[in-house]
């Protein structure tokens, strides 16, 4: 069985010191978003958390110690136009040096699988992919 991934952003050959979040920023500036413009829809819409022009400049420029907390990044989302799921991924990348594979096309039930597997000793994934392939080879079998 095959997962989709999504694919990489054509930018991110290029590597910057800043790190993910900031590139994200960056990018939607290079394309014509203004900080300004930015400023003015970075609003968290569950708990009005405003995020100003020299805060957003700061992420790209001179990026903080810390992440932003969930408000700032709902309110990046919404500054953004981008899903909350790559804004997250985009910090924990920054931040965390963590780089989480997107899943396209399944359910959660099967990202739910997917998580839970991936925490998986070695010898214990073998096993659940044994029976998998099992299962697989039976349900052809009886077509």
């Amino acid at each position: 069985m095959t997962a989709a991934a999504t694919a990489p952003d054509q930018g991110a050959a290029e590597t910057s010191p800043r790190g993910a979040l900031s590139r994200l920023i960056r990018d939607a500036n290079d394309r014509g978003l203004s900080y300004s413009k930015m400023s003015q829809r970075a609003v968290d819409p569950e708990s009005g958390t405003r995020l100003s022009k020299p805060y957003l400049q700061r992420l790209v420029t001179n990026p903080p110690a810390n992440a932003p907390s969930p408000a700032q990044m709902r309110a990046l989302q919404a500054a953004l136009g981008v899903s909350l799921r790559r804004v997250k991924a985009a910090a924990a990348e920054q931040w965390l040096e963590y780089e989480a594979t997107e899943l396209a096309g399944y359910n959660d039930e099967v990202r739910i699988i997917v998580g839970h597997l991936a925490g998986m000793p070695e010898a214990e994934l073998r096993r659940w992919r044994a029976m998998i392939e099992a299962d697989e080879r039976a349900r052809r079998e009886n077509e």
